[in-house]
């Protein structure tokens, strides 16, 4: 059987995102995704009992009786497997309910990076992107820039980036995503993208910022002169430093 190929410190990642984070919707699709993997029917029936009753207490933390009777049916779960594992020649039979006692303690990261193996990597990033409970976040965009290799952080960064402000024009949301799958979409950018989107550039102008946001050079020292001949000499300067909000100063048309 394949290792997972991400560790627990990776899934870690879409934890510390938002502090929505819903433990009862993530317990519910990670035991979704893997109780169907227990070849045992007598087992997987015992682990969907646990699974079941963890999530109701999840959903009512208050009630008293469902978190005893949570304890309780992962607890027997648990004694189960141990028994079991006693008498296997192989633990490697019962990988996918030491998973879900992971998800069942709570320890989410660790029960998706066992799970990887036999489940997959997109179906349990969909349960932890549903699970962050995030508004106006691009899932799809999020989606993407996980299968081009970004991190988790990067994804849900860019993600939110592009719910928020998704009034913003085509290019602009062009540049974001090329930056995002580039690794180089970070709170500078979004100002300076934020600034050309409110600068309500002609489509002309538009293409400008698009090649001064991409770092070409000679439009840069171009537009710096430009500038500097228009008394903004402030401008130019942030433009020859990096500065990507001086991008927005091509709404000003040439004297």
């Amino acid at each position: 059987m394949n290792s997972s190929r991400h560790p627990a410190s990776w899934w870690t990642e879409f934890l510390t995102a938002t502090e929505r984070f819903d433990g009862a919707s993530v317990t519910e699709g990670l035991s979704d995704e893997i109780n169907p993997k227990i070849t045992s029917r007598l087992l997987r029936r015992e682990a969907e009992i646990a699974a079941d009753v963890m999530v109701r207490h999840l959903n009512r933390p208050v009630s008293d009786e469902l978190r005893e009777r949570a304890g309780r049916a992962v607890d027997r779960l648990e004694a189960t497997v141990k028994r079991l594992s006693e008498r296997a020649a192989e633990e490697e039979d019962l990988v996918e309910v030491y998973a879900l006692l992971e998800v069942l303690r709570g320890r989410y990261a660790e029960g998706a990076a066992a799970a990887e193996a036999f489940v997959g990597t997109m179906p349990l990033l969909r349960v932890f992107v549903e699970g962050m409970r995030l508004e106006r976040f691009d899932t799809g965009l999020a989606m993407r820039l996980i299968r081009a290799g970004q991190t988790p952080a990067v994804a849900v960064r860019s993600g939110l980036a592009v719910g928020k402000y998704g009034w913003w024009p085509d290019w602009l949301l062009g540049v974001v995503t090329e930056r995002a799958i580039a690794g180089t979409l970070d709170d500078a950018t979004i100002t300076a993208l934020d600034q050309c989107a409110y600068a309500d550039l002609t489509p002309w102008q538009a293409r400008i910022a698009r090649r001064l946001l991409s770092g070409d050079d000679e439009l840069i020292e171009a537009t710096a002169q430009r500038l500097e001949s228009q008394g903004e000499v402030a401008e130019a300067g942030k433009l020859r430093d990096g500065d990507l909000t001086a991008a927005a100063a091509v709404r000003r048309r040439p004297r």
